[in-house]
């Protein structure tokens, strides 16, 4: 695996490919967020927008989640996937909400995965983008990055990544390198076809030597 000094080496690289990583999805408070991310998952940041753009102006509190029918709420939101047991979680979540926490979102981590959608992920992106703490979310870019360079390992679970991560990165660099990643995940390090021939940290890529070797042999 890669040592520190390489991890933070790769990580200087990313962070000057994408200087200006940052959250994608359209909010305008921490409510309007854990919802949004809620619905992002196994869905794209695109699609989550779309949604929002028509949701968000018609619920602003979760009050209003909790006015409509199930169904109704399921209707608006069913081009997601999982749309189903998302509007469940919603309705949920918006019920705890005003039952424990008078209506606002809990900042920290062990309030936050009490409610209805949120895991790890969910949690650490909300408190890492709207309450500005330190944090690391490992979503599909991050664990195919960070495994890829050899920052962690292939067999390491997610929580694994997320440990070895914030040993290799310095704390007050969490929250920013995890956009950075998501970027050079989602527009270079693409699970498909990454764009490994023009990519700067080829020299230290170990997925990406692989692929280089695999292309060379079928040359000859």
């Amino acid at each position: 695996m890669l040592s520190k000094k390489r991890t933070i080496e790769a990580l200087d690289v990313i962070a000057y490919m994408f200087p200006d990583a940052e959250a994608e999805l359209n909010y305008s408070n921490s409510f309007e967020l854990t919802i949004a991310v809620l619905l992002s998952a196994q869905a794209t940041d695109v699609m989550v927008n779309r949604v929002t753009d028509t949701l968000f102006k018609k619920y602003k509190t979760p009050e209003d989640y909790l006015s409509v029918p199930l169904e109704e709420l399921q209707d608006d939101i069913k081009i997601i996937g999982l749309y189903r047991n998302k509007a469940k979680n919603i309705q949920k979540l918006c019920r705890d909400l005003i039952d424990k926490f008078d209506g606002e979102v809990p900042t920290n981590y062990d309030d936050l995965i009490t409610l209805a959608g949120v895991g790890r992920k969910t949690a650490n992106v909300v408190l890492s983008v709207a309450f500005n703490t330190p944090r690391i979310a490992v979503d599909t870019h991050v664990e195919r990055v960070s495994k890829r360079l050899g920052i962690a390992r292939y067999k390491d679970s997610v929580l694994q990544v997320e440990e070895t991560l914030m040993r290799k990165i310095p704390e007050d660099r969490w929250s920013v390198a995890h956009h950075q990643l998501i970027f050079f995940g989602r527009y270079h390090c693409l699970a498909r076809n990454p764009k490994c021939d023009t990519c700067p940290l080829l020299y230290m890529c170990r997925e990406g030597q692989k692929r280089k070797r695999a292309e060379e042999r079928k040359l000859k």
